[in-house]
């Protein structure tokens, strides 16, 4: 009995060491999984941007919106929290990149807007 009652003494504890271990464990993974989430999160969100700003330019391209494709699709991608990058024009067809940064770290997006391309000759 004697030796019972040591082991006893000696266990004595242990599950608040577990539950510390468990809990450091738990917060490790959720600082790993906060920044990923963000980098996730930034990413979609530009490419929200991206296509807002392309749209944007198309309708100014095709007439259905005044002023200049570039100039609106800068202001779209800024109401989206990016900035415009590239933005080209060929008739009514636009390309546009838009950029955020996550963690320093630059996402860029690109998009594109106007007529269905051509597959081929079908």
């Amino acid at each position: 009995m004697a030796g019972e009652h040591h082991q006893a003494c000696s266990e004595r504890g242990s599950g608040s060491v577990l539950a510390v271990a468990l809990v450091a464990a738990v917060l490790l993974l959720t600082g790993l999984a906060l920044p990923l989430n963000a980098a996730l999160t930034t990413r979609q969100l530009t490419a929200n941007a991206a296509d807002a700003a392309a749209l944007a330019a198309a309708d100014t391209a095709s007439g259905l919106v005044p002023g200049s494709p570039c100039t609106n699709a800068a202001r779209a991608a800024r109401l989206n929290g990016a900035d415009l990058g590239e933005c080209s024009v060929d008739g009514v067809e636009v390309r546009v990149t838009a950029s955020r940064t996550v963690l320093g770290v630059v996402v860029t997006m690109a998009a594109r807007a106007g007529p269905p391309q051509n597959e081929g000759s079908g």
